[in-house]
C-alpha cells in the first residue's frame, strides 16, 4: 500500500478547462455531495492545482487497487511522514479512516453525517453556469440547454450518442431497478407520483418486492437523482416527482410532454437558488418567503391565462399573494389583476434574474 500512496502522491494532476462553478471552496475541510457527472471531481482538482503539490494527497478510492484494510493501517503515518496538509478522498467509501490532516476533502454521493466536515450539495449545471460552456450567448443558447441539460460533459458528447451516454452513465452508477425507477419518473415527470404507485406499475413487468423497491426509491430521493416536492401545508400528500436534470425525460422515454419538461427546468432552478418552494392545486410552485405564485406556460395564451388565475383567486386572496410570475419560453409582459402584479418573463431572462 505504501507503494500505492507514493504513486498517488506523486502523480501530476490533469484538468481540462475548467469552467468556474457558484460553488467554491476555501481553506475549511468539506464533504461533497452530488450525483455522477455532477463535477465533483473537477471542483476538487481545480482547487488542488491552486496548491504546492508536495501539500496535498489526492486518491481516487474507485481505484480497484486499494485495499482499504491496508489503506487504513498507512494512511495516517504516510501523511505525517510527507508533511500532508490537505487529504482528498474522491469517491469516498464510508470504511476509510480518516487521516489527521489540516484539511480533509471527500465528494460521494450518499451524505454522511460528519461534524467535521461542512457540506456542499453539487448539482448538474444550472442555466447561468451552463452559458459559461458556450461560444457565444444568443438566442440559441436556450435551445442548446434544452438538448444538453446540465451535465457538463455532454458538450463533448455528438448528437446521435447523447442518449446512449446518458443511459450508461446510470446503468454504471445505479442497479436495475433504480435504473427503471427513474424510467418511470421520466414518463411521469412533473406528476403527482409516490413510491407505491411506481412499485404497482413496475410489478406488472418485472418481478421486485415492495421493500426493496421502496429502499431504492428512497435512494435516489436521498442522493438526489429524484426531487420530491411537498404540497403546501400537506406534507402527507402525494408529492411530485421530478428529474435531477432534464436531458433524463428525453434519453429514458419517447413520450413527449413539453409542458411538464418545461416544469422540471423551472422546479430545477429553483433547487439550485435555495428556494423553499411547494406546489398547490393549479399552482406550480409557491414561494413563501417572498409570497410568490411561479406558473410555467411555455406557450402563453392569455385567455387561458386569466382563466388560471381565475381559478388560483381564493390561494391569492388567503395567502396575501403579491407576484405571479408566468414563465414562458420567449413571451414578455404582464397582465392588469386586482389582487396581485402578473408578471410574464422568458425562462432565459428569469434564470439569469436576481
Amino acid at each position: 500500500m505504501e507503494i500505492l500512496l507514493e504513486e498517488f502522491y506523486k502523480i501530476d494532476l490533469n484538468l481540462e478547462k475548467y469552467h468556474f462553478r457558484k460553488l467554491y471552496l476555501d481553506d475549511k475541510s468539506y464533504q461533497i455531495n452530488g450525483i455522477t457527472h455532477s463535477g465533483k471531481t473537477k471542483l476538487v482538482k481545480n482547487y488542488l492545482l491552486g496548491l504546492k503539490k508536495s501539500t496535498y494527497l489526492y486518491i481516487n478510492c474507485d481505484d480497484i487497487r486499494i485495499d482499504i484494510e491496508a489503506l487504513n493501517k498507512h494512511l495516517n503515518s504516510f501523511c505525517n511522514r510527507n508533511k500532508i496538509d490537505v487529504l482528498v478522498l474522491d469517491n469516498y467509501k464510508e470504511e476509510i479512516k480518516f487521516a489527521n490532516v489540516s484539511q480533509l476533502i471527500i465528494t460521494c454521493e450518499t451524505h454522511y453525517k460528519i461534524d467535521v466536515l461542512e457540506t456542499l450539495q453539487l448539482y448538474p449545471l444550472d442555466y447561468e453556469e451552463f452559458l459559461a460552456f458556450e461560444h457565444k450567448y444568443d438566442s440559441s443558447a436556450l435551445n442548446h440547454f434544452f438538448q444538453l441539460g446540465g451535465f457538463a460533459h455532454m458538450h463533448r458528447v455528438s448528437a446521435d450518442e447523447r442518449n446512449l451516454n446518458i443511459q450508461r452513465m446510470l446503468r454504471l452508477a445505479l442497479d436495475d431497478v433504480a435504473v427503471d425507477i427513474i424510467t418511470l419518473c421520466a414518463k411521469l415527470v412533473s406528476q403527482k407520483l409516490s413510491a407505491f404507485t411506481i412499485y404497482e406499475r413496475l410489478k406488472q413487468s418485472r418481478k421486485i418486492s415492495k421493500d426493496k423497491l421502496y429502499k431504492s426509491f428512497d435512494t435516489l430521493v436521498s442522493k438526489n437523482y429524484i426531487h420530491l416536492l411537498e404540497k403546501f401545508e400537506h406534507s402527507r400528500a402525494t408529492k411530485k416527482v421530478y428529474l435531477c436534470d432534464t436531458s433524463l425525460k428525453t434519453a429514458l422515454t419517447i413520450e413527449k410532454n413539453f409542458g411538464n419538461f418545461f416544469e422540471n427546468m423551472v422546479f430545477l432552478e429553483l433547487l439550485k437558488s435555495g428556494v423553499d418552494c411547494y406546489y398547490d392545486d393549479e399552482i406550480d410552485f409557491y414561494l413563501p418567503k417572498t409570497n410568490e405564485i411561479i406558473l410555467c406556460k411555455p406557450l402563453v395564451d392569455e385567455r387561458r391565462l386569466f382563466k388560471k388565475l381565475e381559478a388560483i383567486e381564493a390561494f391569492i386572496f388567503t395567502h396575501s399573494i403579491h407576484k405571479v410570475t408566468v414563465i414562458s419560453m420567449n413571451k414578455e409582459g404582464g397582465l392588469s389583476h386586482p389582487l396581485a402584479k402578473v408578471e410574464i418573463v422568458p425562462f432565459d431572462i428569469w434564470a439569469l434574474g436576481d
